[in-house]
This record gives C-alpha cells, sequence and structure tokens, in this order.
C-alpha cells in the first residue's frame, strides 16, 4: 500500500478525514481540478451542491483510472467550494458520501477552501487530488 491514512492521537478524530497522509511510492500522480460535466461537458446537477460533487469525485477516480491508480492511492485533495458555509456542509457531505458508495474510499488528508467563484459560473465545487504509486 502506498498510502497510509492516519487520525493521530492529539488531534481530532473526524470520520469523513484523515489528518495525515504518509505516501512511500516512485511515482507521484497531481489531477487538476475536476468538476460536475460530463466527459462531453454536459454540465451536471446545476445548483445542486451534492451532485456536483459527486461528479467532480467520479471525474477524480477517471483520472486516476488513466493511470492505473485508484482513490485508494489518493495522499491528499483540495476541495474549493463556491461561497462555502456551515448549511452547505450537508450537501457537499452528502456528494461525497454518494461517491464514496459508489467508487469506495475518498477520506484522504483534505483540505476544504471556500472560494468567491470557479472558473465558470454555474460551478459550485471543484476537487484537485494527488496520488501516490508504487
Amino acid at each position: 500500500m502506498t498510502v497510509e491514512l492516519l487520525n493521530p492521537a492529539g488531534l481530532p478524530a473526524p470520520d469523513v478525514y484523515r489528518q495525515v497522509a504518509v505516501a512511500t511510492g516512485t511515482r507521484t500522480v497531481f489531477v487538476s481540478g475536476q468538476v460536475a460535466r460530463t466527459a462531453d461537458g454536459t454540465p451536471v446537477g446545476p445548483g445542486d451542491l451534492a451532485a456536483q460533487t459527486e461528479q467532480a469525485y467520479r471525474n477524480v477516480a477517471t483520472a486516476l483510472e488513466a493511470v492505473g491508480a485508484t482513490l485508494h492511492d489518493v495522499a491528499k485533495m483540495t476541495v474549493y467550494v463556491v461561497d462555502l458555509t456551515p448549511e452547505k456542509m450537508g450537501g457537499f457531505g452528502e456528494g461525497a458520501m454518494r461517491a464514496a458508495m459508489a467508487l469506495g474510499q475518498v477520506t484522504p488528508a483534505i483540505t476544504l477552501v471556500g472560494v468567491t467563484a470557479l472558473g465558470e459560473p454555474d460551478l459550485l465545487v471543484e476537487v484537485e487530488a494527488t496520488a501516490v504509486l508504487p
């Protein structure tokens, strides 16, 4: 296994992500920010943060698959959410959970960042990932 995920003693132990990822391997994969678009560019889930989050995670998984990786190889994710408020965490969490149910682990070390806008006006979330392969 190239990525070990931990919640060390002395830090909060959240269920939805890990505080530390230890990566050992020889190839590092950087996945550009993925958004709620299908392969042909069709928008997914207009106005629906859960649907957009799920699609963004699915797109990360597709990108990883192209290089022989899976979400289990991800050491770190950064997630950008437009106008992030505590009320939006439910929609984000729902989408991430649906992705986890369909794709497997989506709980690496993660940073969640609120932003005022993304590259296109209909986008609510963007997910980038760093994976490590043997």
